[in-house]
């Protein structure tokens, strides 16, 4: 079938009509502004890495350009944070989000700007919902008699990569998420596995924080319901 900007028009109507998604408002200003800070610092980071993997193998004579550079991007990282915090702490909204967020062992200044400026909706939707929007929900690939692996894929990235850093930093300084990983590992889960359901749980607690407005509790309930 042809393709005309007629007949997609067609179609997201006929999804509209079907499916009735739910309208949600467009990112104002401020927050277009801490998406772009965001985005900023996760080039920095980008650059960073690959100029330290150069340094080792640089010849003498391009050596001490790669060293300045290097230090030129730690001080840019630096006052990108900066501004990073400012931002959050200047809005009523997004400071109290901020200490709910950061009352949890292993969510950093990072992982909660992420949070505000990459889901928006995090506090708004379903355990199920947030983790699909994510990408760190067991998502089923059957076809016919076919049982494929449940895996996860899809999602926002640049959420689930930083959420990827905060748990496995969880697993070793938060109590709960500690003891959830190594309980899985018990039970013969692969690393990767345990941390994905790690990351998951972390995920789904933040959301039922900022749901119910409460920080986090020192003994959470059992996290054996989010096993993979």
């Amino acid at each position: 079938m042809a393709k005309t900007d007629r007949l997609d028009a067609q179609v997201l109507a006929r999804f509209a009509e079907a499916v009735r998604p739910t309208p949600r408002a467009l990112p104002d200003a401020a927050a277009r502004r801490l998406s772009a800070l965001c985005g900023r610092r996760r080039q920095l980071i980008e650059m960073l890495t690959a100029e330290q993997n150069r340094l080792p193998r640089a010849d003498a004579a391009v050596r001490p350009n790669v060293e300045a550079h290097i230090r030129w991007l730690r001080q840019q990282l630096r006052d990108l944070d900066g501004e990073l915090g400012k931002a959050v702490r200047g809005s009523p909204i997004w400071r109290r989000k901020d200490d709910l967020l950061r009352s949890v062992r292993g969510v950093g200044p990072v992982l909660s700007a992420t949070l505000l400026a990459e889901l928006p909706e995090l506090g708004t939707l379903t355990r199920k919902q947030i983790a699909a929007l994510v990408g760190v929900a067991p998502l089923n690939r059957d076809s016919g008699t076919f049982r494929g692996k449940r895996v996860t894929w899809g999602g926002r990235a640049p959420v689930r990569r930083v959420l990827y850093m905060a748990a496995l930093v969880g697993t070793r300084c938060n109590p709960a998420l500690r003891r959830f990983y190594a309980r899985l590992l018990m039970a013969g889960k692969p690393k990767k596995v345990a941390l994905t359901a790690c990351m998951r749980n972390l995920l789904v607690t933040l959301n039922a924080m900022l749901r119910d407005g409460t920080a986090w509790a020192p003994e959470p309930v059992d996290l054996a319901d989010s096993c993979c």
